[in-house]
């Protein structure tokens, strides 16, 4: 029986453990008592029992009722520690402004200081978080340039978003194609549209992207950048999903109903005098629904912006002259006409 003395032991310890001393502070144990970590609490040092100190006094605090004059006086002290320190004439410390300036403060934080947004994403773009321009009655002056619209969420292949900037090519946006310039159809519109501001934000060149629910705007990445030259343009060959916008203008050639409509979009284009693939796709689709033919367009592009008007060729890029006799534009490098 000599294994079970390890056993034996140990109950025996167990028991003059958990055993009751006389005299003692614990009420489980009889041992001594000193401080708990909480506050108005015992704890045994034998057997760590908790329990509440009878003689415990809870210290009561009064607490300053806050007032105008205390609110005041801590306002003070806030603007003279700013003042004395590397903030010193900000927040309106400086009160030492001419009459004009005050004014001009005073309609600055009218038209602009409450609800203003910047239109940019944190996680890949490095620039200002706020693109500001101002007429001279300091009024905001929009930065957009551009903007798409869902629609409609049932995209059944083949859409496709240009961004283009002559001289400097087209991104192409396609949906469902895993190119990295692809985006992917949420699960209601306004997902769709955070995939493809996702999309255009992470790779373009050209503009950033700014998603308000299912609409999407842009504005130019470069101040040497010109916003009429930007063109926009939407492949939808199945039902109307995707709308592109500039300038009030819906650029959509299922929109247009007359002449008028073909002439919004054309003096639209002509901003930069200069026609691109696919702002002449655009026209020529528009052309097509409305039955307006090529002599026609040509003598509209005259009135409005001249014969100096030119054409941005679709094989080598160079800019192709008008030609009025041949109701044409031709390209002296890759010569051939477009």
């Amino acid at each position: 029986m000599a294994r079970f003395g390890g056993i034996r032991k140990g109950r025996r310890e167990a028991s003059d453990n958990l055993s009751y001393t006389e005299g003692g502070d614990c009420p489980r144990c009889g041992g001594e008592a000193q401080n708990s970590t909480m506050a108005g609490y015992l704890k045994c040092v034998a057997c760590s029992h908790e329990w509440a100190d009878p003689n415990y006094t809870e210290d009561s605090v009064i607490e300053e009722i806050p007032t105008y004059h205390r609110d005041a006086d801590l306002i003070e002290q806030f603007k003279q520690d700013v003042a004395s320190g590397s903030l010193a004439n900000v927040l309106g410390v400086d009160h030492n402004l001419t009459e004009q300036q005050e004014a001009s403060l005073a309609r600055l934080e009218d038209k602009w200081m409450s609800g203003m947004q910047g239109r940019f994403n944190t996680a890949t773009e490095e620039r200002k978080p706020l693109m500001i321009m101002f007429d001279d009655d300091d009024n905001i002056v929009s930065t957009e340039v551009a903007a798409l619209t869902i629609v409609s969420n049932g995209f059944d292949g083949g859409e496709e978003i240009r961004l283009e900037y002559p001289g400097k090519g087209t991104e192409f946006y396609s949906y469902n194609v895993n190119d990295g310039m692809g985006w992917r159809r949420g699960a209601n519109a306004e997902e769709t549209a955070r995939s493809i501001a996702n999309v255009i934000n992470n790779k373009s060149k050209l503009v950033f992207a700014n998603v308000d629910n299912c609409r999407i705007s842009f504005e130019l990445r470069s101040d040497e950048l010109k916003p009429e030259s930007l063109v926009l343009f939407v492949d939808d060959p199945g039902g109307t999903d995707i709308v592109a916008e500039k300038n009030g203008v819906i650029l959509d050639a299922r929109n247009a109903t007359d002449f008028e409509d073909y002439r919004r979009v054309v003096e639209m284009v002509l901003e930069d005098g200069i026609i691109s693939p696919s702002e002449d796709q655009l026209l020529w689709s528009l052309r097509q629904e409305l039955g307006i033919d090529d002599a026609y367009h040509v003598q509209m592009v005259m009135s409005i912006y001249g014969d100096k008007t030119l054409k941005e060729c679709t094989s080598c890029s160079a800019m192709a002259e008008l030609y009025v006799e041949y109701a044409s534009w031709y390209c002296h490098t890759c010569e051939q006409w477009c």
